[in-house]
């Protein structure tokens, strides 16, 4: 049996679709899980319960963790350090192997310009601090040799329209209703994402790979990485906006803040705004070398998402 928690989101959905290649034995735990496979059995549980996390890991040869909680600091510092230990404990106990799909904000400062699996953890922000937290207790239990894990990581995503991404919300949604594309900070710098589509088909890939384990992953990213502005003229071309689209408003950081009130999750942004008020890119080499494999380029990307909007 292969499990996913938090089995719901964007990249949840996506990994469920890529596992049937390896298994029909998954197994989708969330609050309301709905089955992506037809072979799907679903697992309604809360998962900031201990036991609930224990009942849904039960007879799990891999564990994959894609839960999304809210973007908000206080729901990260009360949620996720009891949930991961929780994780971390119920696939000790079943003998599972445990794969984490993480972000990239343990990585501060002008560490995000080159971001490989190397890079070290040196976070700068409060959720960077509770992501370093996370990473660290699963390599301690790996080094210990409790533990069969690996971290895989994603920088800033895209391609689900309605999950919390800068591209879709800022971008994409704003030129659909004939607005300005909204930028911040710097639209003069570069800022790899990662396609979900390949994150969860790259995460079912490492964890049906023995080798893949007690290392950490940067998940496939297109290696030729946009500004701001690259980014915004992509999205207006391939919807077919005329140049007058190319230009952009660009918010300060105080305008986060008053963003807040309509979009919660671009409040929430405002200590990570070393992300783009500097180059920021994503290395996925690794995976790229030994999987002999290449990800979507951003061009072919935006085209799906734009055409499935439309279809």
């Amino acid at each position: 049996m292969q499990t996913v928690l938090g089995a719901g989101g964007a990249i949840g959905i996506s990994l469920a679709k890529s596992l049937r290649s390896y298994t029909n034995e998954i197994r989708l735990v969330s609050r309301n899980p709905k089955k992506v496979n037809d072979t799907d059995t679903l697992f309604a549980a809360d998962l900031t319960s201990r036991n609930a996390i224990f009942e849904a890991v039960k007879n799990s040869q891999i564990v994959y963790v894609t839960v999304g909680l809210p973007y908000k600091l206080k729901v990260w510092r009360e949620i996720w350090p009891p949930l991961m230990h929780n994780v971390i404990d119920a696939c000790v106990e079943n003998n599972s192997k445990l794969v984490f799909f993480d972000n990239v904000y343990m990585i501060g400062g002008d560490n995000v310009k080159h971001i490989t699996e190397r890079s070290p953890i040196s976070p700068v922000s409060k959720k960077g601090e509770i992501r370093a937290r996370l990473d660290n207790m699963i390599l301690q239990n790996v080094e210990k040799g409790k533990l069969n894990a690996l971290i895989a990581r994603s920088a800033d995503f895209y391609g689900a329209i309605g999950n919390n991404s800068v591209l879709i919300e800022l971008v994409y949604k704003n030129l659909l209703k004939n607005k300005k594309a909204q930028w911040f900070f710097s639209a003069k710098t570069k800022h790899s994402f990662t396609y979900t589509p390949d994150a969860g088909k790259a995460t079912a890939l490492l964890g049906n790979t023995p080798e893949a384990f007690n290392q950490i992953w940067n998940l496939p990213t297109d290696p030729n990485s946009l500004t701001g502005e690259e980014w915004i003229k992509l999205f207006a071309t391939e919807m077919g906006k005329e140049e007058r689209f190319y230009k952009y408003q660009l918010l300060p950081a105080w305008a986060l803040h008053a963003l807040g009130v309509f979009v919660p999750f671009l409040g929430e942004l405002y200590e990570m705004r070393y992300q783009y008020d500097r180059d920021y890119f994503f290395d996925s080499s690794k995976f790229e070398k030994y999987f002999k494999s290449k990800a979507t380029s951003y061009q072919e990307g935006v085209r799906q998402i734009v055409n499935k909007h439309h279809e």
